[in-house]
Formats: structure tokens, C-alpha cells, sequence
């Protein structure tokens, strides 16, 4: 395995992009979850696969990603500045 300090770097950075990435897709998936019962105020008949089914879909997932992947520069660019 190559212990080259540029590329231990380097996979460092794309391991800590991908894990916080992922951190604010399921915060983002977590939001539209709560909301889904509070806008309905319907969870007597509404289970957790029927809001499941209702929040996750290919719109859904693509504004996760594109937002996440914002969220996570800018706070890239806010920790280098301070």
C-alpha cells in the first residue's frame, strides 16, 4: 500500500467530503421525514413506508445532493478562513 503523505492526504479529504456529505443528505432526508406527518397530521393512517415512498424520490435525491455538496464547501471555506 503506497503511505505516500500526499496521497494519505488526499484519500483523508475525499473520506471527510464523503462522510460529511452523507451527513447532511440524511439530515436533509430527516427534515422532509418530520415534515411529512406534521404537514398531514394524519399518522394514524399514514405508516413509515407510505412517507418513505412520498419523500424519497429522484428530485428529492438530486436537490439532497447539489445542497449538500454547497453546504459542505462553504463550511470547507469558513474552516480555512478562521
Amino acid at each position: 500500500m503506497d503511505q505516500n503523505p500526499k496521497t494519505l492526504k488526499r484519500r483523508n479529504f475525499v473520506a471527510r467530503a464523503v462522510i460529511e456529505i452523507g451527513f447532511i443528505v440524511f439530515l436533509f432526508y430527516a427534515n422532509l421525514l418530520m415534515g411529512e406527518y406534521t404537514a398531514t397530521n394524519n399518522t394514524a393512517t399514514k405508516t413509515l413506508l407510505d412517507g418513505l415512498r412520498d419523500i424519497y424520490t429522484y428530485k428529492n435525491f438530486g436537490i439532497a445532493i447539489i445542497c449538500s455538496i454547497i453546504g459542505y464547501v462553504v463550511v470547507e471555506y469558513l474552516r480555512k478562513k478562521s
